[in-house]
């Protein structure tokens, strides 16, 4: 996934700029003010970091910045699957902002959130700035450090910290609470009590309204069946189900003769059979009918009760099996939150189950302190600190934390035979540097980000230190692309590739370029940055020693 092209246009003082980016260690040198950083500063941007109208190029409409990588991880394919953005046999991420302020994003061609950028970009570019070493104040900084050289995360011991403080919380606020919840709890009996004595159903209100007609309506449905069968089959024989068979009678005697009637004979019979079946029914329902005045006493005592109750907690009377559902459920947490019991237990579990995660950090931690200090030491060694200790000190935190139980600072001392203390307590700015780069440099190899940016880290070193930071950064390109601003010839001369930043100016406008160079192009630019714009046979002769001892052919 390494950095394979950049692309600016508009970008500050940089009209157009496409550059291809190589594999192992290159590096970006330039007069002072020629904009070595705006590469860097693109990136940035690129990758997430505030957009401000600052970066557009007097008189353009708007800045674009554009990057090239190669195929995604497959971690980081799922990734994109899940945000909707399709992957390729590239990586492209491109960013523009205009006049107004507003700014645009896509990765792939889909556009993309400020925040998908920055989720992107830690899985691509980690940024060394030449303020490093602030981070080092930072304790947040400095465990994460840690963690990642032990090759943990606190996830874990953070999920089980909240949860345990909510136990906490609950417990407490139980406690502090217990009159008021029981209070609340008796109410809710009580009218919980009431309520079943009504033991109301879901749906049975509309059910007990129509069963109250029929009964209100007895006389007047017996009166209409009786109506019905006499119309039907009268005691006299004249009623319809008589007169239906009579003619059916009449047509059957002639089917023979005239086939019509033999339809018309097959409806009669169809009516005198559905006649029948009604007729029976009737006979049925007047045997086992009668009116019941005491079911409907009974009927309209319940649904008094209904509507009493209805009108008491003032909801109508279809809401009232819902609200003794709800009151029941209500009922319910506060069982559960009147059982002090239950609750400290559940306290005590969360705790238990966050101080074994924490102990799992600790532990990990307190193996991997005296090794990281033993290779910060040993890379400090290198660049200038002879002598010089690096400790990692691990103590118990003021309380507990989502991030575990220790606090982690780092301990320096310059010369040996002193008692390392606190980072900003002893070292100089340019140590602080140093340090901060025999940190990057240290735990840079374990890390996964394919392309590593320092950003002149180099600050405040020289001589053979210098060198030491130029074959240190060469070796991190034997397995990561590593991209260096540096002001350092030592530095420059280690590089696999070397580009030149340059500045030019007119009356109207100013303009940076960036081409790469080689051969004795780039000879001429290590003697500049060793003695100055005066190139003389000496300051060229030491940059062709300095770029032939790097044993890199160019």
């Amino acid at each position: 996934m390494a950095l394979r092209r950049i692309m600016l246009r508009d970008f500050v003082i940089v009209p157009a700029l496409e550059l291809d980016v190589q594999d192992g260690f290159t590096v970006l040198t330039g007069e002072t003010g020629a904009g070595k950083s705006i590469l860097i500063d693109a990136l940035q941007l690129l990758l997430g970091a505030r957009a401000e109208t600052g970066v557009i190029r007097e008189g353009a409409e708007r800045a674009d910045v554009g990057a090239e990588f190669d195929a995604p991880s497959d971690a980081l394919a799922t990734w994109l699957d899940e945000a909707g953005f399709p992957h390729e046999d590239t990586l492209l991420l491109r960013r523009t902002i205009d006049t107004q302020g507003r700014s645009r994003a896509w990765i792939n061609g889909s556009s993309a959130t400020a925040t998908q950028m920055r989720t992107l970009g830690e899985h691509l570019v980690d940024i060394h700035g030449q303020h490093a070493w602030q981070s080092l104040m930072r304790a947040d900084a400095v465990r994460a450090l840690l963690d990642a050289y032990a090759g943990v995360n606190d996830h874990d011991a953070t999920t089980r910290w909240h949860a345990w403080r909510g136990a906490h919380h609950a417990f407490a606020e139980a406690r502090a609470a217990q009159e008021t919840l029981q209070q609340e709890r008796e109410r809710l009996q009580w009218q919980i009590a009431e309520m079943d004595k009504l033991a109301p159903r879901a749906g049975e209100w509309d059910e007990l309204n129509a069963e109250h007609t029929r009964l209100a309506s007895a006389e007047a449905l017996l009166t209409g069946a009786q109506t019905a069968l006499d119309a039907l089959q009268p005691e006299d024989g004249s009623g319809a189900l008589d007169a239906l068979s009579r003619a059916l009678d009449a047509l059957q005697e002639h089917t023979a003769v005239e086939p019509q009637f033999a339809t018309v004979a097959t409806t009669l019979a169809s009516c005198v059979a559905e006649a029948e079946d009604a007729a029976h029914t009737l006979h049925s329902y007047l045997r086992h009918t009668e009116p019941d005045p005491g079911a409907l006493q009974a009927l309209d005592a319940r649904l008094s009760l209904w509507l009493q109750l209805a009108r008491r907690y003032r909801r109508t009377p279809e809401e009232l099996p819902s609200l003794l559902g709800e009151w029941n459920a209500r009922l319910r947490t506060l069982d559960a939150a009147t059982d002090l019991a239950a609750l400290q237990a559940a306290e005590q579990q969360h705790h238990r189950a966050y101080a074994a995660a924490a102990r799992a950090l600790s532990r990990a931690r307190t193996q991997a302190a005296p090794r990281l200090a033993q290779a910060i030491t040993q890379a400090m060694q290198g660049l200038g600190m002879t002598g010089g200790r690096f400790e990692v000190a691990l103590s118990p935190a003021a309380e507990p934390g989502p991030h575990g139980t220790d606090q982690v600072q780092f301990l320096v001392t310059s010369h040996p035979g002193m008692t390392p203390r606190p980072i900003a307590k002893v070292a100089s700015g340019g140590e602080l540097s140093r340090i901060a780069l025999a940190i990057a440099v240290t735990t840079s190899r374990l890390g996964e980000v394919p392309t590593l940016i320092f950003d002149e880290v180099d600050s405040g070193v020289g001589g053979a230190v210098a060198e030491t930071v130029g074959r240190l950064m060469r070796q991190l390109g034997e397995d990561r692309q590593v991209l260096a601003v540096t002001h350092l010839p030592q530095v420059a001369a280690c590089g696999d590739q070397h580009w030149v930043v340059a500045k030019s100016s007119t009356r109207t406008q100013t303009e940076s370029t960036v081409h790469a160079v080689h051969g004795p192009e780039r000879t001429r630019e290590i003697a500049r940055m060793l003695g100055g714009e005066r190139l003389s046979p000496t300051t060229l002769a030491h940059a062709s020693e300095m770029l032939g001892t790097t044993a890199h052919g160019n």
